[in-house]
């Protein structure tokens, strides 16, 4: 059902419509879980760090399909904000197009230089058969990660968080499922974790458009809608081109730092690939809220219910920090039970190594949550510039960081205390220029 987002005690519209998102990326990354999880206990720790290590190569992928649901989800907002229906169908329009041709340039990469990536980033001889194939999988199912992403944005732009909710907590357990059932059953190994992935995303693709077309059916307008828009198209690139820099620089960060961890052997790497997939379901989820907080000030900012915005700030600062708590305490104290899931002979090394990873980052997801509510409202706004300054003072900071103190005496334990840094540095310019440039639209 749409939801206006305009209307309403801000603090109560925000949490009702941020929870089922929430839902949403924990299900969502449930499919990278469950890979990492199947692959670990079924197949070994080689087939561990295997999808760990493919895993930093697919989230450049999912960046740009990111940045394409963040275009189309502003921009949709803001016009379904101001009540622009003829303008919001062309946005949706304009977004698929936009998204078809980024989806099949990225496939046409993938296919031909995913030996390349992994070269890159130095993985062993020992994973590499078995990192390009789970790679050489993947790349195909690039246009059902896409247009899923673009159906998700339009259902958050009309307040509708419960639907990709749904779809979500259905194919991610179907998956998990399938993923045994092919690793066990058919003993197809990480080709058997590939291709379970693959079916379930495809299935919730094709279901979530359906759904989509037959929503923006029911939304009537005197004009039929043109299929493309040039002026629309511009404000969606505003959005999204920085998005997917954004998301794709701090992927491409993440495999220099991974290309590191690769330089201590599979041990560090098999605890590095268990501990990141849980800091990743705490981000991605601290993303996905911030996220729904950029589709709350898009509404707004096209009603021009300035005040609204800060309102949806606070609340989400309170949103945020009462997830971060139960989180930072479970990773903290229970981080080597749930490290366990992954895979029952962890090494001391694998072991140590994740558990360190955790207990040096659990804490400041505090801090790094507050950053992501601010750049929510910043990318909300239409703030793009001041949004990639903080990020990118992250990503330098912990790529740097990680490639100097990785050298010292300090070794794996200088790239984890990169995190933190980054972190606290980007979340007070994060705040700073929201103070600056966004609250004052409400005094």
């Amino acid at each position: 059902m749409n939801k206006d987002l305009t209307v309403g005690k801000p603090e109560t519209v925000l949490w009702k419509f941020c929870m089922p998102l929430f839902g949403s990326i924990i299900f969502q990354q449930l499919y990278n879980i469950a890979d990492s999880f199947v692959a670990g206990k079924f197949i070994g720790e080689n087939a561990l760090a295997a999808v760990g290590n493919s895993y930093e190569i697919t989230l450049i992928f999912i960046a740009f399909a990111f940045g394409c649901n963040m275009g189309c989800s502003v921009i949709v907002s803001q016009l379904f904000g101001a009540k622009d229906y003829k303008g919001m169908k062309t946005a949706v329009y304009t977004a698929c197009l936009f998204a078809l041709f980024i989806c099949l340039s990225l496939m046409t990469i993938g296919i031909f230089g995913c030996d390349q990536l992994l070269r890159m980033i130095r993985t062993p001889e020992t994973v590499f058969a078995d990192s390009k194939l789970y790679l050489d999988i993947y790349v195909w199912s690039l246009p059902f990660v896409f247009f899923y992403n673009i159906a998700t944005g339009i259902f958050s732009a009309l307040g509708d968080s419960k639907t990709p909710f749904y779809f979500l907590a259905v194919s991610s357990t179907t998956n998990i499922a399938m993923d045994i059932w092919f690793v066990k059953s058919f003993r197809m190994g990480v080709a058997g974790v590939a291709w379970a992935t693959f079916l379930c995303q495809g299935v919730s693709c094709v279901l979530a458009m359906t759904v989509v077309w037959k929503r923006l059916g029911k939304i009537h307008t005197t004009e039929k809608a043109a299929i493309f828009n040039i002026h629309i198209f511009k404000k969606i690139v505003i959005i999204a081109v920085p998005s997917i820099l954004q998301q794709s620089f701090i992927s491409i960060g993440n495999i220099v730092i991974q290309g590191v961890i690769n330089g201590f052997g599979p041990a560090v790497m098999a605890g590095y690939s268990a501990s990141v997939k849980l800091n990743n379901l705490v981000i991605t989820s601290f993303t996905t809220l911030g996220n729904g907080i950029s589709n709350y000030t898009a509404q707004n900012l096209g009603a021009r219910k300035y005040d609204r915005i800060r309102a949806g700030f606070k609340a989400g600062l309170k949103l945020v920090w009462s997830l971060s708590l139960p989180l930072c305490l479970l990773y903290f104290f229970a981080g080597n039970v749930l490290l366990r899931f992954f895979v029952d002979d962890l090494t001391g090394t694998a072991m140590s190594s994740g558990m360190l990873f955790l207990r040096i980052l659990s804490p400041f997801y505090f801090i790094v949550s507050a950053k992501l509510v601010a750049d929510g409202v910043l990318r909300g706004s239409g703030k793009m510039n001041q949004f990639m300054i903080s990020t990118f003072t992250d990503l330098l900071l912990r790529v740097t960081l990680a490639l100097t103190l990785s050298g010292t005496g300090l070794q794996s334990t200088g790239i984890w205390l990169a995190w933190p840094i980054g972190w606290t540095t980007a979340t007070m310019i994060s705040i700073f220029f929201y103070r600056k440039s966004v609250a004052v639209q409400a005094d």
